[in-house]
C-alpha cells in the first residue's frame, strides 16, 4: 500500500470504473479501492438471492421465479445510445473486448394516455399513429430539417443560426402541437425537464441526429444497445482494462479515509493503518460526505414479471419515457425492461424499473401510473434513494467527486458527467473520435 499513484480512486461505481480505466489508458498510475467486497457500488448488478436480501433481509425467493444465477438485475440500469459517447468511450479504450452487446427491441413514450413507438425519422414520422395527418407532414418536414442539418455546411441551416435561434423558435417555425413537442424533446432528444426549449437550439438538434443515427446503426427498433448480462460487466471489464495499464484493484478495503496536506489538497488515502499516497482522488459521493450536498431523491420500483410491457409489440427490452406534463407531474418517469433476452433472468422472465425524480414522501403512490402501465407482476420491491451533488472547490482539494444516479434509464446524463470530470481531472478534453464499427452487437 505505501506506494504513491497519481490518482487514486474510490468506489467501484460505473462512473468511477469509467473514469479509473480512461486515467489508466492516459498512462497515469492509479490505485482503485472499494469499502464493499464486490464491485459496482450503487450500480452493482444482484443475483436473485441477493436481490431478496437487499430489499426484504433474509428472505428465501421462491422457487417459481427460477434460479437465482439466472438473475443479473441491475440497481441503475441504463441502456445505452449505439452511437452515443459511452460507446465512444467503450471503443476508445478497448473495454469493447470484454463486452458481448445486444441491440434493444424497442423505444417508447407515453402520449395522451397511451404507448407509442417513438417516431425519429420523417418516414416514421408519416406512419405514426402519434400525430393526425396534418401534424404528420408537419413533423416530417421538421424532421427532414434535421437529418439534413450539418453544423459545416450553411446551406442546410436554412437561414438559422441554431447557436442563437432557440430551440421553441426553431420549433414553431414548423408550427408544432404540444404533444409532438413533447414525445421530441423527451423521448428523442432526452431532455429530463423543458428548460431545452429556452436554450440555443444546435445542442436540441445534435441530440435529435444522435438518436436517428444510433437507430439506423443496427437497424433494430431503438438506438440503444445493452450488455448480454447486463451492466455488471462493465466495472469488471474496467478493472481488467485497467490491470493491463498497470492499475491496482484493492475491494473490500474499509474506512477509506482521505488525508489532506498543510494547504488542504489532498496527499493520500489510509485504509487498515496504511496510507497510498497520491496527487487527487476521485470518488462517489459516499466516500466524503461533508463535501457533497443533497439535491434529490429518486424513487423506483423493481418488477420481476413474465411478460412483457404492454403495448411495446412483444418487445423483450424497451424503454418508455413518460414526459412530465402527461401525468401533471415536474420531472419524466422512465420504465425500462429487459429480460432473458438479454441473459439478465432466466427464461420466460422480465425485469422491469419504474423509477422518476421523487417529489413526494410516498414513492408507491408516485410511481403508481408506470406501474400500472407493467401489467400483471410477480415481485416487486419499492426503493429510494438521495441525490448528491459535489459542493468542493476541486482546484483547492484535488478531490474530484461524481454526482449519484440521475432517474433517467438511459446513459447520456452519466457520461456527461465523466466527461466533465475526465476535463477537470486531467486539464484535457477527451478526444472521442473513434471507428464505431469497433462496436458491434448482435440483433437476434
Amino acid at each position: 500500500m505505501d506506494e504513491e499513484y497519481d490518482v487514486i480512486v474510490l468506489g467501484t461505481g460505473l462512473k468511477e470504473c469509467i473514469l479509473s480505466g480512461l486515467l489508466s489508458v492516459d498512462g497515469l498510475k492509479v490505485l482503485h479501492m472499494d469499502r464493499n467486497d464486490y464491485y459496482g457500488g450503487e450500480s452493482t448488478s444482484l443475483n436473485l438471492t441477493q436481490l431478496w436480501k437487499h430489499f426484504k433481509g433474509e428472505d428465501k425467493p421462491p422457487e417459481q421465479l427460477g434460479a437465482s444465477r439466472d438473475y443479473n438485475v441491475d440497481m441503475v440500469p441504463k441502456f445505452m445510445m449505439a452511437n452515443g459517447s459511452l460507446v465512444r468511450i467503450l471503443i476508445h479504450t478497448d473495454v469493447t473486448k470484454y463486452l458481448n452487446f445486444k441491440a434493444v427491441d424497442g423505444s417508447f413514450v407515453y402520449n395522451k394516455s397511451k404507448i407509442y413507438k417513438v417516431p425519429a425519422t420523417d418516414v416514421e414520422a408519416l406512419k405514426s399513429p402519434l400525430m393526425g395527418l396534418f401534424e404528420k407532414r408537419r413533423a416530417r418536414k421538421f424532421f427532414i430539417y434535421v437529418q439534413d442539418y450539418d453544423e459545416n455546411d450553411p446551406k442546410s441551416h436554412e437561414g438559422l443560426d441554431l447557436t442563437k435561434v432557440t430551440a421553441k423558435e426553431l420549433i414553431s417555425k414548423y408550427g408544432l402541437e404540444d404533444d409532438t413537442i413533447d414525445f421530441i424533446g423527451h423521448a428523442l432528444a432526452l431532455y429530463s425537464s423543458d428548460n431545452y426549449l429556452d436554450q440555443p437550439a444546435l445542442d436540441f438538434v445534435k441530440r435529435m441526429k444522435l438518436y436517428a443515427e444510433s437507430l439506423a446503426r443496427f437497424q433494430g427498433g431503438s438506438p440503444y444497445i445493452y450488455p448480454l448480462y447486463g451492466l455488471g460487466e462493465l466495472p469488471q471489464a474496467f478493472a481488467r482494462l485497467s490491470a493491463v495499464y498497470g492499475g491496482t484493484y484493492m475491494l473490500n478495503k474499509p474506512e477509506c479515509k482521505i488525508e489532506y496536506g498543510d494547504d488542504g489538497k489532498v496527499i493520500g488515502v489510509t485504509s487498515e493503518g496504511e496510507t497510498a499516497k497520491c496527487k487527487k482522488v476521485v470518488c462517489d459521493p459516499s466516500y466524503l460526505p461533508d463535501k457533497v450536498k443533497k439535491v434529490g431523491k429518486v424513487a423506483r420500483a423493481v418488477c420481476i414479471m413474465s411478460h412483457p410491457i404492454p403495448d411495446t409489440n412483444d418487445s423483450h427490452s424497451a424503454q418508455v419515457i413518460v414526459p412530465q406534463k402527461q401525468l401533471g407531474r415536474k420531472s419524466d418517469m422512465y420504465l425500462f425492461c429487459c429480460s432473458y433476452a438479454h441473459n439478465v433472468a432466466p427464461k420466460g422472465k422480465f425485469i422491469a424499473f419504474v423509477s422518476t425524480e421523487a417529489e413526494t414522501d410516498d414513492p408507491k403512490v408516485e410511481l403508481e401510473p408506470g406501474i400500472k402501465l407493467l401489467g400483471p407482476v410477480d415481485e416487486i420491491f419499492y426503493d429510494n434513494y438521495d441525490r448528491y451533488e459535489p459542493t468542493n472547490d476541486h482546484t483547492a482539494d484535488n478531490c474530484f467527486i461524481s454526482a449519484s444516479y440521475d432517474p433517467t434509464t438511459h446513459f447520456e446524463t452519466t457520461v456527461n458527467d465523466v466527461i466533465q470530470m475526465y476535463t477537470k481531472i486531467t486539464g484535457k478534453t477527451l478526444d472521442l473520435s473513434v471507428d464505431l464499427s469497433a462496436a458491434s452487437a448482435t440483433e437476434e
